[in-house]
């Protein structure tokens, strides 16, 4: 029972990283695409990029941890 509500609370702090994640990605890309210019937009965007693809992955590992958790010896 303490596993499973360990387990819990670890795939909502993942989701909720995730979550951060997307949106300074978000906040990124929305300010290099209409205020930067130049090769700071291009910076921001390639940023924007990478935490967006890195929300993914947190969000996709919090969820395969719960879905394919071990619940004892077989």
């Amino acid at each position: 029972m303490g596993g499973e509500r360990e387990r819990g609370a670890r795939r909502r702090r993942g989701l909720l990283w995730a979550g951060i994640l997307a949106v300074a990605g978000l906040v990124l890309l929305a300010v290099g695409l209409t205020v930067a210019n130049g090769a700071l937009a291009w910076l921001e965007a390639a940023v924007a990029l990478v935490l967006l693809v890195a929300s993914y992955a947190v969000q996709r590992l919090a969820r395969r941890e719960t879905l394919y958790r071990h619940d004892g010896p077989r």
